[in-house]
């Protein structure tokens, strides 16, 4: 078998920031000696090569061209590599992992994006291991020599995930994300076991990858109290194609007359609303469950069933791109895509 050519590409974050010795400060690492940084690569039948882009970004500046930049470098040098393993900031890596699933159609090697709590220079950093366990993850092969990930998964603290079923759920523990919906598809002790019945599969068609996203979306998260001119501001926004309604529980919202008035003319006006819940630990809107939410199906709410918001953000903004029929687009967002729903 030959030996797996992995690739790195560094956008920025933590993980690619090491302490200098004379200042003290941080500074960012050159990729290109990371077998100097961490030289217990060369202990595996791996080659890796590296690309760092010119100006990294902290993540929380991430936004839909950043995300076109990275399919781009990973279409350029797709031929060349059996898997490739994205460094990238926390905060935000949740949105670009959703968004790199949908963006590539017909995927069959895998994309994996990782990054760190601690600066990769510093003793009691995260980000050696992680980045170990994204390497041979993304090198990993069936017996018939195809690749065992042919997904884009986020890898973190010995656990990989599928990438638009994932966020980001703590702000310092090094088990920085979790999954509510879906299991682990591979974990990483002294051996990697693999949930192979809940890793996708690859269907050998040729490549595909769509970057013209439309970011003319908003989110609206309910609270106890929300006024008529916060939800006028966001429904009312001028541009607006689509919005993420964060409702409670199982999709339920408030029954204010206004509230609901101020939906449905949305609706009417052609402008998308995906209803998901806000409840992080899991679960999934069920839309007419309770007369709480019996209103919002009736006038053309769409389900999110078990998204996140992560991905429901990141869907939407993939289908106004690439659909103009609103009922199309309501049609692709109650399929699962890519894998990203329990449905379909």
């Amino acid at each position: 078998m030959k030996t797996p050519h992995i690739l790195i590409l560094y956008t920025g974050g933590t993980i690619g920031m090491l302490q200098d010795a004379e200042t003290g400060s941080l500074k960012v690492f050159d990729f290109k000696n990371i077998y100097d940084q961490i030289p217990r690569l060369s202990f595996y039948n791996i080659k890796v090569d590296t690309f760092a882009f010119q100006h990294p970004i902290d993540s929380s500046d991430m936004n839909p061209g950043d995300w076109a930049d990275i399919g781009n470098k990973i279409m350029e040098f797709y031929d060349q590599y059996d898997g490739f393993v994205v460094l990238h900031g926390t905060d935000t890596m949740g949105y670009t992992a959703s968004a790199l699933s949908f963006m590539f159609n017909h995927l069959n090697k895998p994309i994996i994006l990782t990054g760190s709590q601690l600066p990769l220079g510093i003793a009691r950093t995260d980000g050696r291991n992680n980045m170990i366990n994204s390497i041979e993850l993304a090198a990993a092969c069936n017996e018939d020599g195809t690749p065992m990930i042919p997904e884009v998964c986020i890898c973190f603290e010995n656990k990989l995930y599928r990438g638009n079923r994932t966020h980001k759920n703590h702000a310092e523990n090094f088990d920085a994300f979790a999954s509510p919906n879906y299991p682990v598809l591979a974990h990483a002790g002294v051996s990697i076991k693999y949930n192979k019945e809940y890793i996708r599969k690859a269907d050998n068609l040729p490549v595909e990858l769509f970057t013209d996203m439309d970011a003319n979306i908003s989110i609206l998260k309910l609270f106890p109290g929300i006024t008529p001119n916060v939800v006028k501001s966001v429904l009312q926004a001028e541009g607006l194609k689509g919005v993420i309604l964060e409702t409670y529980g199982s999709g339920n919202a408030c029954q204010s007359p206004w509230f609901l008035n101020l939906l449905r003319e949305a609706v009417n006006k052609g402008i998308v609303i995906v209803n998901v819940t806000q409840c992080k630990g899991g679960g999934s809107v069920d839309l007419g469950k309770y007369e709480t939410s019996l209103e919002l199906q009736k006038m053309g709410i769409i389900s999110g069933y078990d998204i996140i918001t992560e991905s429901a953000v990141t869907k939407l903004m993939y289908l106004l791109g690439k659909e103009k029929n609103i009922d199309r687009i309501k049609i692709l967002f109650n399929k699962s895509l890519r894998g990203e729903i329990s449905i379909g």
